[in-house]
């Protein structure tokens, strides 16, 4: 009757001995394992952070390559241009119209200099004759009848000068034409128009006639001159300027 009572009272060596139990069957469940790695944070942590440089570095490189590399553009020069100089001719008036200058335009040369711009007459007017006018109205110098240029007078001294013009027009010089004095060493000359007033001065186109000036020599040596010119009954000029020139030395007993 002692030894059932002695099991009852003794439970906990009962539990002690399957816990035991337990605890080697699982260890030996253990034996030859591999254990579990050991996990380095930093060794982690520098993975990453190369891995994104690296990334960083491709992506760089890529946009590098697909822009074009820039290029110096020279900045255009202004090229320094020479400034063209016009010299004027001399033309003969002589025959026709007035000469007309016009401006001919040439290719550039080359080199970057343009060239000067070339003058040239126009032709005259096929109804202008020798002298500057008109088929109308027109006249020639054709000589000095008295009084040739240079000629010495004394001081204080009437004297006449005479031209032969001849009439190249086909209109007649009557009343209201006039040979017009237009400059010159005025007053000193003491110079006056003619007017064809009488009809015994009257001249045809193609006649000549001789137009004569009554004119003063000054008291005071010097050298003087005098220019007329015809003029229509409408007040226009035309035709060759006629002149005189006289040298005074000396005066006469006119003088004061």
């Amino acid at each position: 009757m002692e030894a059932p009572l002695m099991f009852f009272h003794n439970p906990p060596r009962r539990m002690l001995l399957l816990m035991l139990t337990a605890t080697l069957l699982l260890a030996s469940c253990n034996v030859g394992a591999a254990p579990s790695p050991t996990l380095d944070v930093n060794a982690i942590n520098t993975a990453i952070v190369g891995t994104t440089v690296a990334q960083f570095s491709a992506q760089f490189t890529q946009t590098a390559l697909a822009v074009p590399p820039a290029t110096n553009t020279p900045v255009p020069t202004d090229t320094p241009q020479e400034l063209p100089t016009l010299a004027l001719p001399t033309f003969d008036t002589s025959g026709g119209a007035l000469p007309t200058i016009s401006f001919q335009s040439t290719p550039a040369a080359p080199g970057g200099v343009t060239p000067l711009p070339v003058l040239t007459q126009l032709p005259s007017s096929p109804a202008a004759t020798q002298s500057l006018g008109d088929a109308c109205n027109n006249s020639a110098f054709e000589g000095d009848v008295t009084i040739p240029d240079g000629t010495v007078i004394k001081g204080g001294i009437n004297f006449e000068k005479i031209w032969k013009i001849r009439n190249t027009g086909a209109c007649t010089w009557d009343e209201g034409y006039a040979l017009v004095y237009i400059g010159g060493s005025n007053p000193d000359l003491d110079p006056y128009n003619f007017e064809f007033e009488n009809s015994k001065d009257f001249v045809p186109g193609g006649s000549a006639i001789n137009i004569p000036i009554l004119l003063t020599t000054p008291c005071t040596p010097g050298k003087y001159e005098g220019h007329w010119r015809m003029r229509d009954d409408s007040g226009y000029f035309f035709g060759t300027i006629v002149s005189v020139y006289v040298e005074v030395k000396e005066k006469s007993s006119g003088c004061k």
